[in-house]
């Protein structure tokens, strides 16, 4: 089990340390970071999640258990007047609690902050064609292929292809029953 708690400047070196590599940081933060990563990038990341109604709520993801955080997951772009907002920079850092269940948990909480907390219509994300995991994840908690945007990202000399995925209020409610019933059921 997890807990996602506010991102602070206390997680900053445990998250530059598990992102170590110029593929990794694309996959994680877009194009809106550059390797290696550093606490001046992190700075400006955090100062977006503060305010009366910021643009970007980041988390870092705590197991339960442990207490030690072993990722990382924000809900940006948030736009109040359209009901949207967008996942960003999934990361289950701590290799040895991949392949367990920390993915999904860590989206259900995020897609539930938004359609519950946030009251939106729209959640959407995006992901690189090739990372047929967190796609498994993804249509898991309920998140529906729109498209492919072809050679979206350039790097080592070739191109990255991107799924847009989303999922809408009306989905989260059916998931959200679907997943009642099999918990009492």
């Amino acid at each position: 089990m997890i807990e996602l708690r506010k991102f602070e400047r206390q997680d900053f070196s445990q998250l530059i340390d598990w992102i170590t590599s110029p593929e990794f940081l694309l996959q994680w933060g877009g194009a809106n970071f550059d390797f290696p990563l550093t606490e001046e990038q992190l700075e400006k990341y955090l100062s977006e999640t503060t305010g009366e109604e910021p643009a970007i709520l980041a988390f870092t993801v705590v197991h339960q258990k442990t207490g030690n955080a072993i990722g990382h997951i924000s809900l940006a772009k948030i736009d109040r007047k359209n009901k949207s907002a967008r996942v960003g920079r999934v990361l289950v850092g701590d290799e040895s609690v991949r392949g367990q269940g920390i993915g999904q948990q860590m989206m259900n909480k995020i897609v539930q902050i938004g359609f519950d907390g946030l009251q939106l219509h729209r959640v959407t994300l995006g992901v690189y064609d090739f990372n047929k995991p967190a796609i498994a994840c993804y249509e898991k908690v309920g998140f529906k292929k729109e498209g492919l945007l072809r050679d979206v990202s350039r790097i080592n000399g070739g191109y990255w292809s991107l799924w847009e995925m989303s999922m809408l209020e009306d989905e989260w409610a059916k998931k959200k029953e679907e997943n009642k019933k099999q918990d009492n059921g």
